[in-house]
């Protein structure tokens, strides 16, 4: 189910930016098709990020207590928690770039406040490594805030390059019902 959910990520982003769509100006919603990309890209890295660097060490941590008189053998289930609980939740975190340009294009983000509210950025992404990691060792929620602050300043490049930078206008008006 986990596997489906992974290579359907194109399709379930593509629903929920049509499901966005009907709400958008005519040129935001050019960008439903990039953002979709976009979108899952973003995510299916993030979980093979999640699998491939960060899960190695995290499960060694997970089994790491064994010794002459204590043997780890963890189930299945924890196991399959773990990896689970990693590839969600870095395929989410890996989502932070299209989220950011997506709140600029709407006008509720600049590359301004971004850059000026940096530090308080960096600590709730450590707070949110901590809260996300399932193992409860420095080194795995480093694995997570390290990932989520290079996330961020790319979200700020970002924004400079794709966010607009404008707000919505009169003539972006959204479509209605309108008799031409």
């Amino acid at each position: 189910m986990v596997c489906g959910l992974i290579f359907a990520s194109p399709i379930v982003f593509s629903q929920i930016w049509r499901f966005v769509a009907p709400g958008l100006y005519r040129h935001e919603r050019r960008l439903v098709l990039p953002f979709t990309i976009l979108s899952s890209l973003c995510f299916l890295g993030g979980a093979a990020f999640g699998y491939l660097v960060v899960f190695p060490p995290a499960f060694r941590f997970f089994v790491g207590y064994s010794n002459s008189y204590l043997t780890s053998l963890p189930a299945v289930s924890e196991y399959f928690s773990l990896s689970l609980h990693l590839l969600l939740a870095f395929g989410f975190i890996f989502e932070m770039p299209v989220f950011m340009v997506l709140l600029a294009r709407l006008g509720l983000v600049t590359p301004e406040s971004l850059s000026r509210h940096r530090r308080y950025a960096i600590l709730i992404n450590f707070i949110i490594a901590a809260v996300l990691t399932p193992t409860p060792d420095v080194v795995n929620q480093l694995l997570m805030a390290g990932p989520l602050v290079i996330l961020y300043e790319i979200s700020v490049v970002a924004v400079r390059l794709f966010g607009g930078g404008k707000g919505r206008t009169k003539q972006d008006s959204p479509d209605t019902h309108s008799v031409e």
